[in-house]
């Protein structure tokens, strides 16, 4: 069955919204973004979290020092990489790597060293999807994720496109950029019980 992340939330009731309705992974967002949480309320909101769901730090272009600060703080069990990282240093990293990439076109220099791979839209968060159509999954050896523009919506049609490890969705679960309770449900629910 595909599994579900639920990004960027900052709040206690989406943090326990999502676990209660699901989800496998839970996103605390650390770079720049209006998502973004600081170290602080990350460990505050990863003690609402259950052992059975995996607690994931997203960053863009991350010093080793800041991802290894962040795992020791909020206790994060993956780490999701946006941007530039030496790939040389995945292996310092105690902690499997999500390794996400923004589909402009065909895929070129695809981690080989990564645990997970992501597919997101150019423009991560913008509740945009990427072009379905041209994503060749060929040299992908890694389990993969598939974001950007999913909701409740479409969520079913992106499963039986990509037959991907897990669906991530941020903007897609929001109503005026806020993470809307009855949204998480919906979006975890098509995805578990494949409506």
């Amino acid at each position: 069955m595909t599994k579900v992340k639920i990004c960027g939330l900052s709040t206690a009731s989406a943090v326990e919204t999502a676990c209660q309705a699901g989800a496998d992974y839970i996103g605390f967002v650390f770079a720049e973004s209006r998502r973004r949480v600081s170290l602080e309320q990350a460990q505050k909101l990863a003690a609402l979290v259950p052992s059975t769901v995996r607690k994931v730090g997203v960053f863009v272009s991350p010093s080793l020092a800041e991802l290894q600060e962040a795992i020791s703080v909020a206790n994060l069990d993956l780490v999701q990489i946006h941007g530039d990282f030496d790939e040389e240093l995945l292996t310092q990293i105690d902690r499997p790597v999500i390794q996400a990439y923004q589909v402009k076109g065909a895929l070129k220099d695809v981690s080989q060293q990564a645990d997970y791979l992501l597919f997101d839209a150019p423009l991560a968060g913008s509740g945009r999807t990427f072009d379905w159509q041209a994503f060749d999954k060929s040299q992908i050896h890694q389990p993969f994720f598939i974001a950007g523009g999913l909701n409740a919506g479409n969520v079913r049609e992106a499963i039986q496109h990509f037959a991907p490890y897990a669906v991530d969705v941020s903007s897609g679960v929001e109503t005026d950029a806020q993470k809307d309770l009855e949204k998480i449900k919906e979006f975890i629910e098509r995805v578990k019980d494949g409506i």
